[in-house]
């Protein structure tokens, strides 16, 4: 049983669901409530109750403090086991690329086994489940174009103006 909680940012709606080993899932800002719980059950591999925890409350703040500006790490525990074994070795190689910084997909693919993955990783990468903690947002593509973003690019652009890091991408 997944426990989930939905709570109002300054950005919007958002969703977090943990299962008894952490953090399982995050939902990006939507404009309404009920985008969240859409997304938080079709994430889900079973029921969601609503609730809260300790854990959620702690990523919950966490969350809220890094979308205005206070705090660049999470410490909150993950439950990345919905993930394939590769998918999980691209997360891991995503929670390596700190606050201000920007990689490529070629740099994550070199980390998790060549050049050649660039593409799966990408699939890792959208597939990630728990967006901003697992900063999938700061993986461009190699000529520093935006490259792509689960919660949309206009999502994307808007993380990356929070860390400064819009100004390094190409215009286009």
């Amino acid at each position: 049983m997944q426990r989930s909680m939905i709570f109002r940012s300054p950005w919007g709606w958002m969703g977090l669901a943990e299962s008894p080993k952490g953090i399982q899932a995050i939902v990006l800002p939507k404009r309404s409530k009920r985008a969240v719980e859409f997304d938080l059950r079709s994430q889900s591999n079973g029921p969601v109750q609503q609730g809260e925890s300790a854990r959620l409350e702690t990523a919950r703040r966490q969350l809220l403090d890094y979308l205005s500006g206070r705090r660049n790490t999470f410490d909150v525990p993950l439950d990345l086991s919905q993930g394939t074994s590769f998918q999980r070795k691209v997360w891991r190689t995503l929670q390596r690329v700190p606050y201000g910084k920007l990689r490529s997909y070629q740099w994550i693919a070199v980390r998790v086994g060549g050049r050649h993955y660039a593409r799966a990783v990408g699939n890792a990468v959208g597939a990630n489940p728990i967006p901003i903690v697992i900063p999938c947002h700061r993986i461009v593509a190699h000529d520093a174009s935006l490259g792509g973003f689960s919660g949309g690019l206009s999502m994307k652009r808007k993380l990356l103006a929070l860390e400064g890091t819009l100004t390094q991408l190409q215009r286009g």
